[in-house]
Formats: C-alpha cells, sequence, structure tokens
C-alpha cells in the first residue's frame, strides 16, 4: 500500500489515500476526508508503481 497524496475536485484541499498498487487497474468511489462529497478515482499502477491517478467529482 503506497500513500498518495491530491487535491479534492470539490473543495481543492490536499487530501490523501492509500492505494494497493498490486492492482494494475482500479476504479472505485471514496469520500473526500474533509468535505464528504463523493470522488471517483481511476489508478493505473505498472511494477507497483502508481503510473495515473486521476480523481474527478461525480456529476449527479
Amino acid at each position: 500500500m503506497d500513500e498518495y497524496f491530491f487535491q479534492c475536485p470539490y473543495c481543492w484541499e490536499e487530501i490523501s489515500m492509500l492505494v494497493d498498487t498490486s492492482q494494475s487497474q482500479q476504479k472505485y468511489i471514496e469520500d473526500c476526508e474533509i468535505c464528504c462529497n463523493p470522488i471517483q478515482v481511476s489508478i493505473t499502477s505498472v511494477n507497483q508503481e502508481i503510473i495515473n491517478f486521476e480523481a474527478e467529482n461525480i456529476e449527479q
């Protein structure tokens, strides 16, 4: 597990999450720890390194 820091697409605060880099492709929804809005997270890992990380707001 690696800690990854990024900016929330809603409140623009820097937050972090633990990422399981043993999986090559991941896509899930996690709430911001500050503003509690749902963030769609897409992660690509190669050789247990994050090569692409996207955090987007969810259109309701």
